[in-house]
């Protein structure tokens, strides 16, 4: 479906009451300290580092995507385990290294506070990584609210996270949007009965486009989502 096609001022339908992002590859652009920490290991294992463009695809993947593109191996290897301790080790001490809200991102999240319009983070990171990111980015004192990957029982594509959301902002889930750069994010905003945008500008990941998740519209670029809104 085309932007303009389903802004809300074009459809007859409301502009939503707030605004949830996704986190890693929507908000924040934490591919460096993600891929660092993967070519940190592989180093330690006597590895040659990989392509940042190899890398980066599969960050919003977690730790298993990346010890499958680093490693080559699965959660059934008896090797995962270790590796994936030592891969969260490493990554957790480079955290905010070179970790930052993508530029384009910033003006959009000043529009939304001068209008007075809420916005969230809903993300798969457990809150061990989620919480010290968003409040070491200058984040958490701006927005309204942070549901993790642990805060519920259930992680995305479940629902679960953004009925959570939507509940701390004491709004219907219907009045939220939720933007995204998965598939998981998509199934899981129309599984909470919210608007669903992709986030072309993210990591994406390898199989089906972006265009075939059946989102109510795919963003190429943060600002598009202020178009979408209606308050460009």
């Amino acid at each position: 479906m085309s932007l303009a096609a389903s802004a809300p001022a074009e459809t007859g339908r409301a502009a939503p009451a707030a605004v949830l992002f996704d986190l890693d590859g929507t908000l924040v652009d934490s591919a460096p300290d993600l891929a660092g920490a993967v070519n940190e290991l592989r180093g330690v294992h006597g590895l040659e580092p990989l392509p940042f463009t190899q890398l980066r695809p599969v960050v919003g993947s977690g730790a298993r995507g990346m010890l499958a593109a680093g490693f080559g191996i699965g959660p059934e290897d008896p090797r995962f385990a270790a590796l994936r301790e030592d891969f969260l080790a490493r990554y957790e001490g480079r955290l905010l290294r070179e970790t930052r809200v993508f530029a384009r991102m910033e003006p959009v999240l000043q529009v939304l506070q001068t209008r007075g319009v809420p916005w969230g983070i809903v993300t798969n990171k457990v809150a061990r990584f989620a919480a010290p990111l968003v409040a070491g980015l200058g984040l958490r004192e701006r927005c309204a609210v942070l549901v993790s990957g642990d805060t519920t029982p259930h992680a995305k594509p479940h629902p679960a996270p953004l009925l959570a959301a939507a509940a701390a902002l004491h709004l219907q889930p219907v009045h939220c949007v939720y933007i995204g750069d998965d598939r998981r994010d998509v199934q899981a905003g129309r599984g909470a009965g919210m608007r669903t945008l992709a986030a072309a500008w993210g990591y994406l990941g390898a199989g089906e486009s972006v265009h075939d998740w059946a989102a109510d519209a795919v963003l190429d670029q943060p600002e598009a989502l202020l178009n979408w809104l209606g308050l460009a």
